[in-house]
């Protein structure tokens, strides 16, 4: 019994009660304070406002994108591409204040509808996108070779879409 003093008792008492009052403080601070960042769709199909210089008819593209919190990946492709021959994403940005900004570099062959040959030379793009609302959205592309941006509207896919080698039977 020597061992509980009543010195010993209310230090551990002080320690105890004093972490759990700064662990409850820190919890509550957590939890209405700390938000996570909002997930967002992970497929969206873009329909430019206008066509391309140089371009006569442009592709509908097709933005593949993956989240990891505020950090994004994402891939650029002509929206008739089928699944298997997707490349890998070139595209990084992040996602702050619910606007998507991405950047990254893409074959000119994929913005425009034709051929890719092995001279296409590789476009540095940037795509801004808020993401505020839920459905359509409106956002810009700034191709390096253009010199006025571009909107187009993006419209997300569900993840359930029928990809055209299943029809194919």
């Amino acid at each position: 019994m020597n061992h509980f003093n009543l010195k010993s008792l209310t230090f551990y008492g002080v320690a105890i009660g004093s972490v759990l009052i700064l662990f409850k403080t820190v919890t509550a601070y957590g939890e209405s304070q700390l938000k996570p960042s909002p997930t967002i769709n992970s497929r969206y199909r873009l329909t430019l406002a206008k066509n391309l210089p140089n371009c006569e008819q442009a592709n509908t593209l097709m933005l593949n994108i993956q989240q990891s919190g505020i950090y994004v990946n994402a891939s650029l492709l002509p929206a008739n591409t089928n699944a298997e021959t997707e490349k890998p994403l070139s595209l990084t940005g992040l996602l702050k204040d619910q606007q998507l900004q991405l950047s990254g570099k893409i074959d000119q062959s994929i913005l425009c509808n034709k051929p890719q040959s092995q001279t296409d030379p590789i476009e540095t793009v940037m795509i801004q996108m808020p993401l505020v609302k839920k459905g359509d959205i409106s956002g810009q592309l700034k191709v390096n070779s253009i010199p006025q941006t571009l909107g187009f509207t993006a419209v997300p896919q569900s993840k359930q879409q029928p990809s055209p080698k299943a029809d194919s039977h």
